[in-house]
């Protein structure tokens, strides 16, 4: 029987550059295998500022852009975790610019954004040092696949 693996669903609702959405597909795929996911799907919507803001207000109150949000289809510690784990959310607009302020390609600034929303997605939080440490191994390894 062949092994299982990782799905990414990748939703432009702005276009993306050419070349983006298949290598953000593979690369979070190959993370998500190396995490053990191999079974799971995962969708990540690239939006516009105007769109993830319209989230973060709703969702969290705060009227301003951000560069990633997620939204697990379950409660991070349950048991029971669905096929799907959620969504993430990434603004493009955003991307842009964080990656010409850190002199990187637009393509690997998403690709960061993503892992770190997947970990979002997996229960983790970054509210200390330490716990930030899982988010830059998974930042730094999807640009390594």
């Amino acid at each position: 029987m062949p092994k299982s693996v990782a799905r990414v669903e990748v939703v432009p609702q702005k276009k993306p550059p050419r070349g983006l959405r298949p290598r953000l597909r593979r690369a979070l795929e190959r993370l998500m295998d190396e995490l053990g996911l191999e079974d799971k799907v995962v969708t990540v919507v690239l939006c516009s500022d105007r769109k993830i803001r319209e989230l973060k207000k709703a969702h969290w109150g705060e009227d301003a852009p951000t560069d990633v949000l997620s939204f697990p289809t379950y409660e991070p510690g349950d048991p029971f975790v669905p096929p799907h784990l959620g969504d993430v959310w990434i603004s493009l607009d955003t991307a842009q610019r964080q990656a010409r302020e850190r002199g990187q390609a637009l393509e690997d600034e998403v690709l960061t954004l993503a892992a770190h929303g997947l970990w979002h997605l997996l229960g983790h939080d970054h509210d200390t040092e330490e716990a930030w440490r899982g988010f830059r191994n998974v930042q730094r390894r999807i640009l390594e696949l």
